[in-house]
């Protein structure tokens, strides 16, 4: 069977170089004899690959070399706990609560600190962003929490909030690597890798070596300090090793695309090519504000949960996968990460051209 084009959100759609050359080396990877998901995760190959992995992504991202750079286990879930309990100084921190894992990262960080919502899109459906240039953040906040893309709602920040001098903290899951970051305006960013960067089972820390400390929350787990991982380097407990290894030759992949500033610009083509046809059309409509609408994420609907369960069903039979919305907002949604090819986005618009003219009145 020929390869579908994936629109999932995550896990989401791999390189097809990269899956080859993994494909090649799932046995024997590079003449040590075994493949890399049997080897020690203490053994000079891979400490190799985890090592190079991380010179790919410094590079890649310009990372200062007083920011560490982690891999580790348990997904951005995770550290929505782990975020407040290393932060912990004055157990007050502000949240702007843009979509569901902005939510649920406040709901958690509640259980542990006085979290407080000082900017919220809930009142339409987390489908803009909110002014966050003059927020009223307090003073004694130990930082300030965004979720930078909105998997769910299609948002993302095109300016980063005035944190009035409080470090920032970033959820990049769904924007990781689509385009260049400046890594000095953030204290924290990180990210599941399951989206634009690698197999689900890895998230990535980017963390200010100064936040980085001993004097955490008291409750905070052994294993969700953070300086419990930098200082075993990612290998305090045997970590998604082959995950680690697939994400390594994902930085490759994309340094020979010419890094992220060819990314941006063709992560930008593709979306300029179906939010115009959106924005044409009378029969499907998008659901963002178009000044905060994602490049990754595009969220859209008919108006008719029939018809859109339809179109579905019919764009999955002609080889375009994974288009139903959330279960949370319905619809449909076109995820369209680094890996997806401008091809497959002419494909989608071009069935969404078929069906809307077959299903509209003459």
């Amino acid at each position: 069977m020929a390869r579908v084009y994936n629109f999932s959100a995550g896990p989401a759609v791999l390189p097809e170089e990269v899956l080859r050359e993994a494909q090649e080396e799932m046995l024997d990877y590079r003449g040590c004899g075994m493949s890399v998901m049997e080897m020690s995760h203490r053994g000079k190959v891979f400490d190799g690959i985890i090592k190079e992995a991380e010179k790919d992504l410094r590079e890649l991202m310009n990372i200062p070399d007083n920011y560490k750079v982690l891999f580790l286990q348990g997904g951005a879930h995770q550290q929505f706990s782990a975020v407040p309990m290393n932060l912990y100084k004055n157990g007050k921190a502000a949240y702007i609560v843009t979509g569901q894992w902005a939510k649920r990262a406040y709901q958690e960080a509640s259980r542990y600190i006085d979290a407080v919502v000082v900017a919220s899109s809930a009142d339409k459906t987390f489908s803009y962003i909110p002014d966050c240039s003059d927020l009223d953040i307090p003073e004694d906040a130990d930082y300030v929490y965004i979720c930078e893309n909105n998997t769910i709602y299609g948002t993302k920040f095109w300016e980063l909030p005035n944190t009035k001098g409080h470090d920032l903290v970033s959820d990049i899951s769904s924007c990781f690597l689509s385009e260049p970051v400046d890594v000095t305006k953030y204290g924290v960013l990180y990210g599941g890798v399951q989206k634009n960067v690698g197999p689900a089972g890895v998230v990535i820390m980017i963390i200010r070596e100064d936040l980085i400390r001993d004097d955490v929350l008291p409750c905070t787990p052994t294993m969700l300090k953070w300086k419990t991982q930098a200082d075993a380097d990612s290998l305090y407990n045997t970590p998604p090793a082959y995950g680690i290894y697939i994400c390594g030759k994902v930085f490759k992949w994309i340094k020979a695309q010419g890094g992220l500033a060819a990314m941006k610009e063709r992560n930008e083509k593709k979306a300029k090519l179906l939010y115009d046809f959106l924005d044409s059309s009378d029969f499907f409509k998008g659901t963002v504000e178009k000044k905060d609408r994602s490049i990754m994420n595009v969220p859209f609907v008919i108006g008719d949960k029939e018809l859109e369960a339809q179109f579905v069903k019919e764009a999955e039979a002609n080889g375009l996968t994974s288009l139903k919305g959330h279960r949370s907002v319905g619809g449909m949604r076109a995820s369209i990460y680094n890996a997806m090819p401008y091809e497959g986005v002419e494909a989608l618009v071009a069935f969404m051209k078929k069906f809307e003219e077959e299903h509209t009145e003459k």
